[in-house]
């Protein structure tokens, strides 16, 4: 099994997206990449704290390969926007990859460099060393299935939902 923490906007977004992906085991919505020794809700939306809204996304490589990880994460959220998802906006919701090793930091550069090509303004996902990774409320956890028919699932979510479905159905479950 192996960890990505992956850092594209909303949380609720990405949670949405990776819990489809056959080959993943586990997405938990959390805050990573600040320098305040804790994280919660209301201090990392003050855009304070340095804290990214992430998930840690575990999955099986043998099930899914790493790289159509970092393809549907390049597909789920604008990476060449700063500190700006949609009308999210601040640090928090900065496009950022948080490596552990130096395996991962070259998976990230390399995704990086291949995804660029499919972007006409260039790519601005930070790749950062991990920092400790804070679990988010229960609330954040699994929003978009325990929220469906909420306006920000509908307007914001559901979009990106499709998009994954037009280009990775074949690694989706379900």
């Amino acid at each position: 099994m192996q960890t990505y923490y992956l850092g594209g906007g909303c949380f609720w977004c990405l949670d949405a997206v990776y819990r489809k992906v056959r080959g993943v085991t586990s997405v938990v919505s959390g805050y990573l990449g600040g320098a305040a020794d804790t994280a919660y809700y209301e201090a990392v939306c003050s855009g304070t704290t340095g804290h990214v809204e992430v998930v840690a996304v575990t999955f099986d490589p043998e099930q899914v390969p790493r790289e159509v990880i970092l393809d549907i994460f390049f597909a789920s959220h604008d990476p060449t926007t700063l500190n700006r998802q949609g009308y999210d906006v601040g640090t928090q919701y900065r496009s950022a990859l948080f490596f552990r090793d130096d395996a991962e930091r070259a998976d990230f550069e390399r995704a990086v460099e291949k995804h660029q090509e499919n972007f006409a303004d260039p790519i601005v996902t930070a790749i950062e060393p991990a920092t400790p990774f804070y679990e988010a409320e229960p609330v954040h956890q699994n929003y978009y299935e325990l929220n469906p028919m909420a306006g920000y699932c509908n307007v914001i979510i559901n979009p990106k939902l499709a998009k994954v479905r037009r280009y990775y159905a074949a690694w989706l479950q379900g």
